[in-house]
This record gives C-alpha cells, structure tokens and sequence, in this order.
C-alpha cells in the first residue's frame, strides 16, 4: 500500500495530480501548553509532555509518530515553564562532547536523535483557553494548508499507522478526519464523542455530529474521538468565531462539529495499540506495557514483575 510521503515507485502505484499537491499534509501541530496539575508535584517544574515513558519523554514518542507519518515540520503549541521541551528538541553540545569523549557513540546517537528528528517550531499560548485556541495559534505558521494535530495523552503503537491512515482519508475525501475508536459505554461522557455514518470503505465513516463529553446516557454513540485530526484549514475561521464552550474553553470539537453539519468531516475507526498518559493510573498501565515490550528489559522485568505480583497476591 502506498502512504503519503513516500515517493512512488511506478507511475502505476500512484499518479499524483495538482490536487493531490495542494491537499498534502506536511505539517503537525503538537499542543503543549497544558499545567499538568494531575501529576503534581512532579509537574511543578518538569512540563508534563517531557514526563518519561521508559527512557524518552512522552512529547518525543509523539513527534516520532508525525515524521514516520512524512510529516517532518513540527509546530509545538507551548507555554511558560516549558523551555525543557525546546532544550530537548536542540542539539546538546556540552553533553555530547562528553558522550564523544567516553566514546559512548550508542547514548550520543540517542541524545542526537530528538534534535535530528524534524524541523521543530514553537509558539506560546499566552492565555489556556482550551484546545481550539491552542489549534487556532498555529494559523499563521500553517497558512492555507490541511495539518495533522497530534495531542501528547495518546500515544499510538509504531505498529498501528493512524496517521498515515487518516492522511490517506484526508487526500480521499478531502475536509477533515478524526480518529473514533470505541469504549465501554460508562467512558463515553469522558471524552468528546461522534455521531457517524457508514461509507463504502471499512473503518471509514462520515461524521454527522459530535459531542463534547455528553450527559450520561445521551452520547450518538460508543465512539469516542482519540488525540489524533487532521484539519482542514477551514477550521481555522470556524475557530476564530467560537466561543468558550465546556469549562469556559474553546473546543476544537465544537469548530469540527460545525464542519461535521456541513459534511466535512471523515473518521478513521482505530482498533489498534492507544497508550493514555494523561492521568496516573494509566500512565502507570503505559510505563509497564512498553518495558514488557522493550528488548533489552523484558528478559529482565517481566519475571520481576510476575514474581513482585505473586508475592502481593
């Protein structure tokens, strides 16, 4: 199967067309401007996007997702308190003299890796009005172009291309696409949820309506919208004339929403591996499912880990 970013090998694998040009998607944006108040203290002056997943910060898994996607200019939406992120996205000159020195070249690969990932920009939110306002300050830097927004909470398994997924959906059927993937009904008022409809592909369905973490027992539908859109810049307008919703925040899904009524909006129904960061408990349930899948620590942790548990059972 062919995915954007790949360059065709045969004309009879993909002839790209002047459309196909003007609908690319090359660009994401990653919002990270949040407190994090529910992991303090830990969060007091570590950003909770560099909080460690195994040994790599959560905001680096996310940025990894986007350029294995093609998508290689990153704009982060950042905040005060938030130079980490920048410093580890730079190069780290003095530390890598040092690794150079010891000639540890496996840790200076890794420490140069972050800084040789993508081109990285940032802009600051000045005021936390929300997700929709953190999306509308990547206007000027994304312009008239479709972009990916990836939220940090969620990451998605390196095996499972949702990205690439819902690009392909995107240059398909043009408009935006969201990621639904479907919980138990008592999580639904969690979340943001869609009302959809079937097309004539598998796991690909139009959006009719969307809900902002709806009243128990009134949500369209067990699908819930996941971290993961890729917008139509005529979000943007839509954005710019919405006002605060749920909590006093503008809500990217009350623009998306307004798109959905229009038929502009597609979803990508996901049964693959989501990680949730966002709270502690499942940042805990994360932390333990990727050591039990790293091989240089399973060997190690997993029996650790059986024996530990049969000994608290």
């Amino acid at each position: 199967m062919y995915h954007p970013g790949e360059r065709p090998r045969d004309a009879s694998i993909r002839v790209w067309s002047m459309v196909d040009t003007a609908n690319a998607v090359t660009k994401a944006v990653v919002p990270a401007a949040g407190l994090g108040t529910r992991f303090l203290p830990a969060t007091k002056a570590t950003p909770k996007e560099m909080l460690p997943v195994v040994d790599k910060p959560a905001i680096q898994y996310v940025v990894e997702e986007a350029v294995a996607a093609g998508l290689d200019d990153v704009l982060l939406i950042t905040g005060r308190s938030k130079v980490s992120i920048e410093n580890h996205f730079d190069r780290a000159y003095e530390l890598e003299e040092a690794l150079t020195a010891k000639e540890d070249w496996d840790k200076l690969a890794e420490v140069r890796a972050s800084s040789e990932l993508a081109t990285v920009h940032y802009v600051r939110q000045g005021d936390p009005k929300g997700l929709g306002h953190a999306v509308l300050c990547s206007a000027q830097h994304v312009g008239d172009e479709p972009f990916a927004v990836l939220l940090g909470d969620d990451l998605i398994d390196v095996r499972d291309p949702l990205l690439t997924q819902m690009i392909d959906v995107r240059q398909r059927y043009g408009g935006s696409v969201v990621a639904l993937m479907e919980v138990d009904p008592e999580e639904v008022a969690l979340y943001g949820c869609a009302a959809i409809s079937p097309t004539n592909e598998d796991d690909v369905v139009t959006v009719t309506d969307l809900v902002e973490k709806p009243v128990p027992g009134s949500a369209p539908s067990r699908w819930i919208i996941i971290g993961r859109y890729v917008c139509d810049p005529a979000v943007y307008g839509i954005l710019r004339e919405t006002p605060p919703g749920r909590g006093g925040e503008i809500q990217l899904t009350d623009a998306l929403k307004v798109l959905a009524r229009q038929g502009e909006v597609r979803g990508v129904l996901f049964h693959g591996r989501r990680y949730d960061t966002g709270n502690k408990l499942d940042y805990l349930r994360t932390m333990v499912q990727f050591a039990c899948e790293r091989p240089d620590l399973a060997s190690e942790f997993i029996p650790w880990l059986r024996k530990y548990l049969d000994g608290i059972a």
